[in-house]
């Protein structure tokens, strides 16, 4: 019977986190990934004898012609968190024009937000009552949102990043995305397991997850 059959799961995730290994998965999983971690130590002798091997590798390495390497056996390795979209020219100009448009864009506040501290973290409300300052456009208010206001339609939706995002709940929502044009952003409900799945999911196919969380 292993040793860390006794321990918690929070136990054996603190020490998987000391041996920067991944937390994710069941208690056979975590068990299983810190019993793999366990490797013998070498002998001396076996260190010489691989030494000598890696040696013999390099001169056979000096005669190597770097006419007879293919590119083809080479395997790209890319991190998906930093995959940039494919953009063409009129998008690209279309997302640096918004930048500069939101950089003199006010900032839309429901009426009364600096009385009361429930309504500054409140999303914006158009103003109603005869007597509202606000409404009246009078001096010292927030402003009201105008159709004046509104960013360059050819950008509308799109991530900063150039990425149309798509919400997914589950691993299997990833099969339809573009990972060329399109990222993924997991909902808000669910949970770290299936999160986790969602982000090994990603990373096979080459998807970038807009709110990935470190640790998954």
């Amino acid at each position: 019977m292993s040793e860390y059959s006794g321990m918690t799961v929070a136990e054996l995730k603190e020490l998987l986190k000391e041996a920067g290994l991944p937390v994710s998965g069941k208690k056979a999983d975590l068990i299983a990934r810190l019993e793999d971690a366990e490797s013998p130590v070498e002998t001396t002798e076996e260190v010489v004898e691989e030494v000598e091997e890696v040696e013999e590798v390099d001169d056979d390495f000096d005669d190597f012609d770097d006419e007879d390497w293919d590119d083809d056996d080479e395997e790209e390795y890319f991190h998906v968190a930093k995959q940039k979209p494919e953009l063409d020219d009129s998008t690209k100009a279309a997302l640096e024009a918004r930048k500069a448009q939101k950089k003199v864009q006010p900032k839309f506040r429901r009426q009364e937000w600096f009385r009361y501290k429930r309504l500054s973290r409140t999303g914006w409300k158009r103003p109603r009552g005869d007597d509202s300052s606000q409404r009246k456009n009078r001096k010292y208010r927030s402003p009201l949102v105008r159709v004046g206001y509104g960013k360059i339609s050819a950008a509308r939706g799109l991530h900063p990043s150039g990425f149309e995002e798509v919400l997914v709940q589950r691993p299997e929502d990833l099969d339809g995305i573009d990972p060329t044009v399109q990222a993924a952003r997991v909902g808000g409900t669910v949970g770290g397991r299936k999160r986790a799945l969602i982000h090994e999911r990603a990373d096979e196919l080459g998807i970038r997850v807009l709110n990935r969380r470190r640790g998954l």
